[in-house]
């Protein structure tokens, strides 16, 4: 099972922060997060949400390891 973490809006839009979930791939992920929930499905393909997968930001999808630590990130802005 992947740890999947939600940071900031996202957790606030599925009103958990962490949790274990079974998923071959980050699109697979995805998909099983929007079945569960289309608010946070919505959110999670906008604009600007990156995704790090064992602390490292990955672009487009990628194969998950069974113990992999997913963190979806909202839009950063600077200043």
């Amino acid at each position: 099972m992947a740890r999947v973490m939600l940071f900031g809006p996202l957790r606030d839009v599925a009103g958990w922060r962490e949790r274990d979930l079974p998923a071959a791939s980050i699109t697979a992920l995805k998909a099983l997060l929007a079945a569960e929930d289309s608010a946070l499905g919505l959110a999670l393909y906008g604009k600007g949400v990156q995704v790090a997968v064992d602390q490292a930001i990955v672009r487009g999808d990628l194969a998950l390891s069974a113990n992999a630590e997913v963190a979806f990130l909202p839009p950063m802005s600077g200043g």
